[in-house]
């Protein structure tokens, strides 16, 4: 990895286990002297809502205009994703999808002149970021047997179908933690050191 790693919960409880999930994600890159751009969405107070004019997708006016946006958090965002070579997102699944902030995150982040660049509508997109990996850590209280069964597991199509090629096709690594109710203390901390091993295997660390 040569760039930092940009990290992403979307929960808006404090104290929730995806809360403590991302802590642990950003003390292991941190001990492998990783650098690390840590956002808890709902804490910040990021604006999720897209306005009628950024909602353009293509062409040069369409960049130009987004170049120009006037909230720095924004602002902040893009650019650090701009120079990251690994997102790692934390997550529950909502509803087959992430929750609204961070949908939200990726209408105004992951747009014309920053995550892409597509000349006309209908051709393919020419991904501009650098990304090595991806990470999604995604807590759920459905059974894998009834999610693949039911919904056909929503939220892999959303992050390593629809996503990934516009973040430059990166190496997809995506946990799902199951069923949360109903998990004990034991097995959660399995699961924290399950989402340590990973992070050290995607990114390094010891």
């Amino acid at each position: 990895m040569t760039g930092p790693v940009v990290v992403l919960l979307a929960h808006p409880r404090p104290g929730s286990f995806n809360h403590a999930l991302a802590a642990r994600v950003v003390d292991t890159l941190g001990r492998a002297g990783t650098p690390v751009q840590f956002h808890d969405l709902y804490a910040e107070g990021f604006d999720p809502v897209l306005t009628a004019e950024e909602a353009c997708t293509s062409g040069s006016r369409a960049e130009e205009f987004l170049a120009a946006e006037p909230d720095p958090l924004v602002r902040r965002h893009r650019d650090e994703l701009r120079e990251a070579s690994g997102l790692v997102a934390v997550h529950p699944n909502w509803w087959g999808k992430p929750p609204a902030i961070l949908s939200g995150w990726l209408d105004r982040i992951l747009v014309p002149g920053v995550a892409y660049r597509l000349d006309d509508a209908g051709g393919a997109p020419e991904s501009l970021l650098a990304l090595k990996r991806l990470l999604v850590i995604n807590t759920s209280d459905t059974t894998e047997d009834r999610e693949r069964t039911l919904f056909g597991d929503p939220l892999d199509a959303i992050w390593r179908r629809c996503l990934a090629p516009y973040l430059g096709e990166p190496e997809v690594s995506r946990l799902v933690l199951r069923v949360v109710a109903d998990a004990g203390a034991a097995e959660r901390a399995a699961w924290l050191d399950d989402v340590e091993a990973e992070v050290r295997r995607l990114f390094g660390g010891r």
